[in-house]
């Protein structure tokens, strides 16, 4: 991957672009106003992270740019702040102080829910395998900002790591989060999602395994949820109770580990 800056970049932008390729290990190459199409030809890599002003934008070669937003996460924060229940958030029982572990992170989507849930006192931990994603994710909790300040707080108090969820699991201590959580939905996309189609082009497609629920369920002191397509055969595969939402096609499965 290579991280550059915009055409017109202010010198923060490219001391946020040198910071992160350092920190990421990716060759950071100054935009010297030369396309992104060139700069792909020249260094002999098709993937680019564009440093921006509020936040990143992620480029690959014949695919649809990427760029951090929140999404329908920020419709759900929102009603959160105004008191409303969340579905995921009632699913994993999560409280405010919280130790949250998102194991396939993508964007942060659901990671700004529960870090909202959790609270200033909770903790939220995003992990991605995809170099990529992991990037621009990192970036966008950082820098970008929405209409409404509690939110961005949130993004702000998660914590990002650029690591397989199996492996970071197997380095953690036993019962030291109280949710630890899977969206691997990558797999079977639905169709009509025009925000995950892009997302999916950098993720890492592969399915959830029985030894990550095993770690995950001896790391967890509450509950371990998956996030899945209602009718998903993966509940039952991997142990999971299904906790049906009958208005949407997205169920939480859960397992239950202080009952």
């Amino acid at each position: 991957m290579i991280i550059t800056t915009g055409e017109h970049s202010a010198e923060e932008s490219v001391q946020r672009a040198m910071a992160l390729s350092k920190q990421s290990g990716a060759r950071f190459v100054p935009r010297n106003r030369m396309s992104l199409t060139k700069l792909a030809e020249r260094y002999g890599d098709d993937d680019i992270l564009v440093i921006l002003a509020g936040g990143a934008r992620l480029h690959r070669t014949g695919a649809e740019p990427l760029s951090f937003h929140p999404s329908m996460a920020f419709v759900r924060g929102k009603r959160l702040l105004r008191g409303e229940p969340d579905a995921m958030l009632e699913a994993a029982g999560v409280r405010p102080g919280d130790t949250i572990i998102d194991c396939t992170a993508g964007l942060g989507a659901d990671s700004s829910v529960f870090s909202l849930g959790a609270g200033p006192s909770g903790r939220v931990l995003a992990l991605e395998d995809s170099l990529p994603l992991w990037a621009l994710l990192t970036e966008g909790l950082a820098y970008y900002e929405s209409s409404v300040a509690d939110y961005n707080a949130a993004l702000r108090r998660i914590e990002t790591r650029h690591v397989h969820h199996l492996q970071a699991l197997r380095g953690m201590p036993d019962k030291s989060a109280d949710v630890v959580y899977f969206d691997p939905m990558f797999r079977h996309p639905i169709m009509e999602s025009a925000a995950i189609s892009p997302l999916r082009t950098f993720a890492n497609n592969e399915g959830l395994s029985q030894e990550a629920v095993k770690e995950a369920c001896r790391v967890a002191r509450r509950s371990v949820v998956l996030k899945e397509k209602m009718g998903s055969e993966e509940f039952a595969r991997l142990g999971f109770r299904e906790a049906r939402r009958a208005h949407t096609k997205i169920v939480y499965g859960v397992i239950s580990l202080d009952d």
